[in-house]
């Protein structure tokens, strides 16, 4: 049963927020990772189930060349990642995606990896695209030293030292990936391959899974190194400062499609999000080690809101709005009165009329943290089955159609596309770089290579062309006389039953900010530091703060 199903009569239904305000770019660019974000998933399946973690393989010389292999035993089935360590000339090293050579290389296996599988990897895996894998690997990865950091702390360790912490915090990360492949390519297991195993069910679990074991990795190289470089003499890096260690990247324009290209996956994404707060307002009560819970989670946002830092004026103001709407939490929560009728949805009522939008989603995230019991069944709902949704209803009458464009699109109909302001940009696939990219209209070549992203506009040209139709004209007359419209058409359908389908904002306007986009996909990952360097790129940390492998082995055993 999907959770459009399940909620269709649901109590909760009166507490959820409606697409017309969740599915705004100003929004959609301020969002949290919450409990339900991926990689939370996945921290809490490994606890929850016992995964047994391990490193039997470290064949690494002296100058850091070889590879590793971290095995994850779960149930039913083991994974694995398989490293391999280079040696990258300065010159060489580029995060762009169409980099030829990186620092370290990654695939994560499916099943142990015999000594044949792994020299099968180490003539593929390490070129990358140039490369091929099987299905028998899930994901292809590769990542770069932050050369200062690593230099930095391999240095420190072998004098006996630990590294300074305000260059860790400065940077937060050893290695940052430039690409987690998956899904099928360049050889790799198609996701309909394993999307009925309960632990890869959850979106992008087997892309967590290897970003979580590179960040073990990055540390073990570096303490390595350090091994090497000073001897006996060298020491570890303490708990501390090794929580403080993440895996950065930098994300772009390629990322930005995807949330356009996947609706039916978007409207489950934000489905569960938005269902878990519901869920959450709608208790008739607050229990104390709730209450307490929810303080605990504040003290750590206030944490994390003081310590991000970011130079991009979009983000300076955000983050200054944040530490104030935390603070106002802060306060509030000391004389919040718990006792009263659904203390909770009067805490998100509070906060809905007193916060920037910024606050407001930091405070769903905070609601919905002590409420584990209520709401993390809801990640089992985030993935989607997208082939169940193609088929177009060609008999669907244009009557009806009509009425889902006006209905669930009055957003777009609104919208002049005859102003210039509101066509000002195109989205393509650069032939050079081969990379999504927007292109100014009115000043740049291109156009005719427009990529269907703008689904406003399209929304608005097949409003246009049902006008010539009978209401009783099935949608199969339509299509065969406008077959360009059958991308907008199946949208429409999915839509009408997807209400968090589709961005409720003009994808080519002049002040569209393409990092709104990504923040709400990397929110759902779970990147809780954001530092945009442009309007079309950010830099993000995974994992800083998270358990590492032999952490979650420790906690078992406690």
């Amino acid at each position: 049963m999907s959770l459009q199903d399940q909620n269709s009569s649901s109590e909760t239904a009166a507490f959820r927020r409606p697409a017309s305000e969740v599915m705004r770019l100003a929004r959609m660019g301020s969002s949290h990772p919450t409990r339900l974000s991926f990689l939370r998933v996945l921290l809490r399946r490994l606890t929850d189930e016992d995964w047994v973690i391990d490193r039997p393989v470290w064949e690494v010389d002296a100058k850091g060349l070889g590879h590793a292999v971290y095995r994850v035993k779960g149930p039913e089935r083991t994974y694995s990642l398989v490293a391999f360590s280079h040696d990258l000339p300065a010159e060489m090293r580029s995060d762009r995606v169409i980099a030829t050579a990186w620092d370290a290389t990654f695939t994560l296996f499916d099943g142990d990896p015999s000594p044949e599988d792994i020299a099968r990897l180490g003539d593929n895996v390490p070129l990358q695209e140039a490369g091929r894998i099987s299905p028998t690997e899930l994901t292809l990865a590769r990542a770069n030293r932050s050369v200062r950091l690593f230099d930095h702390v391999v240095g420190a360790l072998s004098q006996g030292q630990q590294p300074d912490p305000e260059e860790i915090a400065a940077v937060g990360y050893l290695m940052r990936t430039t690409a987690v492949y998956g899904s099928g390519k360049f050889g790799a297991a198609d996701r309909d391959d394993i999307a009925a195993r309960p632990e890869l069910a959850a979106p992008f679990q087997v892309e967590m899974l290897t970003v979580w074991l590179i960040r073990a990795f990055t540390v073990d190289i570096a303490e390595h190194m350090a091994a090497v470089k000073g001897g006996d003499r060298t020491v570890g890096l303490s708990p501390e400062i090794r929580r403080m260690l993440g895996v950065g990247n930098s994300t772009g324009l390629g990322m930005a499609p995807f949330i356009v290209r996947h609706p039916v996956l978007l409207n489950n994404w934000i489905m569960a999000r938005e269902e878990a707060l519901a869920r959450v307002r709608a208790q008739p009560g607050a229990a104390d080690d709730a209450v307490a819970g929810m303080g605990k989670a504040l003290d750590a946002a206030i944490r994390n809101a003081d310590i991000w830092r970011s130079v991009h004026p979009v983000q300076v103001e955000k983050l200054h709005d944040l530490r104030r709407d935390l603070a106002m939490v802060s306060d509030k929560l000391s004389d919040w009165d718990t006792q009263q009728p659904r203390p909770w949805d009067a805490l998100w009522t509070w906060g809905s009329e007193t916060l920037s939008h910024e606050g407001q989603e930091a405070l769903l995230a905070l609601m919905l943290e002590p409420h584990g019991d209520l709401v993390d069944d809801l990640a089992d709902h985030m993935g989607a089955d997208e082939a169940a949704t193609f088929r177009l209803n060609g008999s669907m009458p244009i009557k009806d159609l009509r009425a889902i464009l006006e209905s669930e699109y009055a957003w777009a109909l609104s919208i002049d596309f005859t102003s210039p302001e509101n066509i000002a940009r195109f989205w393509y696939v650069s032939e050079e770089k081969l990379e999504p990219r927007l292109g100014e209209r009115a000043s740049e070549e291109g156009a005719t290579l427009e990529q269907p992203l703008c689904i406003a506009r399209l929304i608005a040209e097949l409003y246009a062309a049902l006008q010539g139709f009978d209401d009783a004209t099935p949608v199969a007359s339509l299509l065969l006389a406008h077959p360009e419209h059958r991308y907008t058409v199946r949208r429409a359908q999915i839509a009408q039953h997807h209400p968090f389908a589709e961005v409720h904002d003009n994808l080519i306007a002049a002040d569209m900010l393409p990092i709104d986009l990504l923040r709400c996909k990397l929110a759902f990952f779970g990147a809780n530091q954001f530092d945009p360097r442009s309007d079309r790129w950010v830099r993000i940390n995974l994992f800083q703060g998270a358990p590492y492998p032999d952490d979650v082995q420790a906690e078992k055993s406690t």
